[in-house]
């Protein structure tokens, strides 16, 4: 059978909040089978806890944001999405603010941080989330589809009328029975505009934000001196933040992600109407040999 993951030792790294700007200790630590992703935030009395469910999600402006009662935790997406990369299923996520650290705006940083603790299967089936019937949001001339797949794939368009993003490709598909996350998503960063950022700043977002850590493009071109990591790297980054917002359903999918121009609010409505509807899904675990292609580990890591 296909085993549950964790993480095999504790370990923990500093970084900015992309919307609060305040320094955050992450660690990251073992959980057993059958705990799914819980953050916790340990500078609030008694450590109180939210799990990663898309149920838990109470804004969306900019990042996702989960909460339970007064406990907020935002900017989960990028975290989740190296977890879905790497095929974490438990984690206990510590955090001493509000908010994940940004890194460098990709997932990059957490991939090397969940590797460099090792990974752990667990004596446990890992489960799945399989896709029986189309699922789709439509909103404002939006879309996100959920639809049945023999494993894992993500087709993402987006539409930004900028010089700088009309010279990259603006779709892209990719198929994990041939590709691998690390390679060909974690690096994308997240991007935004400069003319935005005070007007972000006066809602109280974007205070961390950086060229150290977020693609900024003025009206006509990129700020950043480095040379974009991939030649769609905006698309790209859209797909990792599906990734992350789909990783709260709390199983890996399969089936296909279909996308025009979504952002975290209609991702999350897609799992709710997704959720709403018993007969679009099933719950279900796999051997090895019956596996989609996209979650078997005979020659590489799960999306390593």
């Amino acid at each position: 059978m296909l085993k549950q993951r964790t993480i095999a030792a504790p370990v923990k790294t500093v970084g900015i909040g992309l919307h609060t700007g305040r320094k955050v200790t992450l660690k990251l630590v073992p959980a057993p089978i059958n705990t799914g992703i819980i953050f916790h935030r340990v500078d609030l009395p008694n450590a109180p806890g939210i799990k990663a469910d898309a149920l838990a999600v109470t804004d969306t402006r900019l990042a996702t944001v989960l909460q339970n009662g007064d406990t907020r935790v935002s900017t989960v997406e990028h975290l989740l999405s190296g977890c879905a990369g790497l095929g974490i299923d438990n984690l206990i996520i510590e955090l001493d603010c509000e908010e994940v650290p940004i890194m460098d705006g990709s997932a990059a940083s957490f991939l090397f941080l969940i590797e460099s603790a090792g990974l752990q299967e667990q004596d446990a089936p890992r489960q799945f989330i399989v896709i029986k019937k189309p699922v789709e949001i439509k909103e404002a001339g939006k879309l996100a589809r959920l639809e049945p797949f023999d494993g894992f794939k993500l087709d993402f368009t987006i539409d930004f009328k900028h010089p700088a993003v009309d010279k990259t490709g603006q779709r892209h598909v990719i198929d994990f029975a041939d590709s691998t996350y690390a390679r060909e998503i974690g690096r994308a960063r997240t991007f935004g505009f400069a003319h935005e950022v005070e007007a972000l700043r006066e809602m109280g977002l974007a205070r961390g934000g950086s060229l150290d850590n977020a693609i900024v493009l003025d009206e006509h071109r990129i700020l950043n001196n480095e040379e974009l990591r991939y030649d769609d790297e905006f698309v790209r980054h859209k797909i990792l933040d599906a990734i992350g917002d789909l990783y709260l359903a709390g199983h890996p999918i399969v089936g296909a992600y279909i996308a025009e121009k979504s952002g975290h609010a209609l991702n999350n409505a897609l799992l709710r109407a997704l959720f709403a509807d018993p007969t679009s899904y099933e719950i279900k675990d796999f051997d090895e040999a019956t596996a989609p292609q996209a979650y078997q580990l005979k020659n590489k890591p799960l999306f390593a």
